[in-house]
């Protein structure tokens, strides 16, 4: 939708040799304009474009869908209710009366079941006979209150409820998952996520390394073949090329791992209850509750959790959403984290310990999540926090076919595709940096000569700040790029295993304080390119891009000059 930050989706199907257009509007509970979604659906709504508007209804909720169904019919004459879950309600003993329902309110209502298509056929006949039928008169409008009082008394006619020990079973659950033990049940399930995306992406990293490795060898030989200059092959293989096959082989596997589950949670019905569990956290920092679902996103990637922040209702709410993100370290942060973890903080690299650790390091995230959208709420973004509705879904058996589509199509795939094109010219600019010398050195050596006083007044030193600059297209290169400049190597260095690179490192002066601020700036500093074009795009300000990387990088920067200060200070 133009000026809008939201999609705009549309299908067609063909009916009595007719072809229908449908166009989806944002999902909303109210037309009250009060965000982006409800102002785009009232605009649609009230420009006459449609020649009717089909309300889908949730038949385990109608109480709450008739609201906003007589808020439609003060809109439009046009209009066929679509009462949804029909399937889910007979699970839980709910039945709706739906000629009742259509007598009361005067429109065509069909009952559907969308996961088995039930009632497909008579949706599209009644929306046919709606078209086609002349207009109904809209109804008078009416306040709040008495459309709520309305829509309860004809919610009370026409559904009837039994009480199901399947329902009875949700509360049960619900009352763990979303009651005094829900913050436990959410540390627990985070690591456990964890744990699986790290035990199970370290074979297929090193599988999908040497394969690139091989491919690398039958590329240059290739370029060579057809005569391509030396110098062109080197760009190509050991800049692009290599620099490509670094974010693939270390972004593939954990995001094939980490998206499917994290889709699972969403699939089970879990997501929305950590939202209400997190919710009294962000309402105590002013901001709003729907940010917990933002801020997991982020874990797969910060450029998807900006994306997510389209669904706050307060432009103020969505920008501390975008602007706090970064925090939460994303697939491209995680083997940084593990490695550093693994070599200086663990003797033997259990990936149970390593995940705790991380765990907590995630959790630090999260308070400092917590700390910046508190100061950011009572300053630059002053707002009232918003209400909204939380629903909370049935719990259902998830769909491992759909789990799988949406989690690799729509989620991993998506953000690799973008991370590598990013990633292909800054490995050019790399090599080019590293091959280029001017005054005995390369250009890759002064610059982390240059930033060198600034790296250990941070208890770093300058080639770890400049990885960290120049890994800005994709923060999988970091490591490679300081072992390039500690190595004094031309091209991206890979290593064959954890105590080389370790070995590496201390000879360059690294010790437990180096690996811990390392760590603390991977989790608190500038995000992605990807992530900044992202936040740029959301937005449309490049002062709020500007502030999306000089926010954390702020916070990083004083968390190094602590915990530099008070390591000085008993040693």
């Amino acid at each position: 939708w133009p000026g809008k930050t939201v999609t705009c989706a549309v299908g067609q199907y063909t009916y009595q040799s007719k072809i229908v257009s449908i166009v989806d509007l944002p999902g909303c509970y109210s037309l009250e304009a009060q965000s982006a979604e409800e102002d785009v659906a009232r605009e649609f709504i009230l420009s006459g474009v449609a020649d009717a508007v089909v309300v889908v209804c949730d038949a385990t909720n109608m109480e709450r869908s008739l609201r906003f169904v007589l808020q439609i019919l003060e809109l439009t004459e046009r209009v066929v209710v679509c009462v949804n879950l029909m399937d889910e309600a007979e699970k839980k003993g709910i039945s709706v009366r739906i000629k009742q329902l259509e007598c009361m309110l005067g429109v065509p209502v069909v009952a559907t079941a969308a996961r088995g298509k039930r009632g497909y056929g008579k949706l599209k006949e009644r929306i046919t006979e709606c078209v086609s039928l002349p207009p109904l008169h809209r109804i008078p409008a009416e306040n709040e209150e008495e459309r709520m009082l309305r829509a309860e008394r004809i919610a009370r006619a026409v559904v009837r409820r039994k009480e199901l020990r399947e329902d009875t079973c949700d509360r049960s659950i619900d009352r763990v998952i979303a009651g005094k033990w829900g913050f436990a049940v959410m540390g627990l399930l985070l690591l456990l996520v964890f744990w699986l995306t790290i035990a199970g992406s370290n074979v297929p990293s090193r599988y999908l390394s040497e394969w690139f490795s091989v491919g690398e060898k039958y590329l240059y030989q290739a370029l060579s073949f057809f005569k391509v200059p030396i110098v062109l092959c080197d760009m190509a293989v050991y800049g692009v090329y290599r620099m490509v096959a670094r974010v693939v082989s270390v972004m593939l596997p954990p995001m094939a791992i980490f998206f499917p589950l994290f889709t699972l949670l969403e699939d089970v019905g879990y997501l929305p209850r950590m939202a209400f569990v997190l919710d009294k956290c962000f309402q105590t920092c002013n901001a709003c509750g729907k940010q917990a679902l933002t801020m997991c996103m982020g874990f797969g990637c910060n450029a998807a959790g900006v994306v997510g922040a389209r669904i706050m209702e307060s432009p103020g709410e969505r920008l501390i959403a975008i602007l706090t993100n970064s925090f939460m370290p994303c697939n491209g942060r995680f083997p940084t984290l593990i490695l550093l973890i693994s070599m200086f903080l663990i003797a033997g690299g259990s990936s149970f310990l390593c995940a705790v650790i991380l765990f907590f390091v995630v959790l630090l995230g999260v308070l400092i999540t917590f700390l910046v959208s508190k100061v950011l709420s009572q300053t630059v973004l002053k707002a009232v926090p918003s209400s909204f509705v939380l629903e909370l879904p049935p719990y259902r058996r998830p769909q491992i076919a759909k789990i799988l589509v949406r989690s690799v199509f729509d989620r991993t795939l998506f953000v690799l595709g973008r991370a590598v094109a990013v990633a292909a010219p800054a490995g050019l600019l790399l090599w080019l940096m590293a091959n280029v010398g001017i005054g005995g050195a390369t250009v890759l050596q002064q610059f982390a000569a240059f930033l060198d006083p600034v790296g250990k007044a941070l208890g770093m030193d300058g080639v770890i700040l400049m990885a960290f600059i120049l890994g800005c297209p994709a923060n999988e290169t970091v490591i490679p790029i300081m072992l390039m400049a500690y190595l004094s190597q031309g091209t991206m260095t890979e290593w064959t295993d954890a105590s080389m690179l370790k070995q590496v490192l201390l000879e360059n002066g690294w010790t437990v304080l180096t690996a811990v601020n390392v760590m603390l700036f991977s989790l608190c500093h500038w995000p992605c390119s990807t992530t900044l074009l992202t936040v740029k795009k959301e937005t449309g300000s490049w002062g709020w891009t500007v502030a999306a990387a000089g926010i954390p990088t702020a916070v990083g920067v004083v968390l190094c000059l602590f915990t530099t200060a008070v390591f000085h200070l008993f040693h």
